[in-house]
């Protein structure tokens, strides 16, 4: 196949298309490309790859360069894997793609071009983000859960709160606790009450746990 060939193939495909030479200038520009990047063929041809998108990798890192790795890698006659990459289009706004890497080689002429078949994955970039933070967010609220219900008490236990827990943290029974510090049930619930308000906790076995753990009793 020669590359005027090559590139009629390319003008059919519905991925945006475009082939670089080996010093990575732009030798051929399909429709789909025009549209999906926003700059006609003729003012990209025979214009630096790299300058031309500013390519940066999904760690922020700057991909597209005069020491270009998918040419190093063609150079080096290595596979190149399926990569995404966000670059600019003409209009400033910065685009996800995924980009598959073909390398055609002329016979006649005896040139290597690398052919770039790039496909818009913005919205599912964007998806993957807007996960990423919601997971975070729950991430850093179950964190602030967890520090609420450790944290140290808001403010001190009084001396009969502090029995209470106590005989709670021995195994007595609400009766048992009850009826050793002369109170009435009712009494008692209160001061469980309190004392898991003031210590951040749920229900009776995490006061009496972390009290225990904050040497309160």
């Amino acid at each position: 196949m020669l590359e005027r060939e090559l590139f009629t193939l390319l003008e059919g495909t519905a991925d945006a298309a475009f082939s670089v030479d080996e010093q990575g200038l732009v030798r051929s520009w399909n429709r789909a490309a025009e549209k999906l990047f926003g700059y006609s063929a003729t003012k990209v041809l025979d214009r630096p790859c790299a300058a031309l998108f500013q390519g940066r990798g999904p760690l922020g890192n700057t991909v597209c360069s005069e020491d270009c790795p998918v040419l190093e890698c063609v150079h080096a006659k290595r596979e190149v894997s399926d990569y995404d990459l966000e670059v600019k289009a003409s209009s400033g706004q910065r685009l996800w793609v995924n980009v598959s890497i073909l390398v055609f080689f002329d016979g006649r002429t005896k040139r290597r071009l690398v052919v770039h078949l790039a496909r818009d994955i913005t919205h599912r970039r964007k998806k993957e983000e807007l996960t990423q933070k919601v997971l975070g967010a729950a991430r850093q609220l179950a964190v602030l859960s967890n520090e609420r219900v450790t944290s140290a008490p808001v403010s001190p236990l009084t001396e009969q709160e502090r029995r209470v827990l106590a005989l709670l943290a021995e195994g007595k029974s609400a009766a048992d606790v009850a009826r050793a510090l002369h109170i009435t049930p009712r009494t008692l619930r209160n001061h469980i009450t309190n004392a898991g308000r003031k210590l951040g906790t749920r229900n009776r076995l995490e006061t009496v746990i972390h009290a225990s753990r904050q040497k309160l009793i």
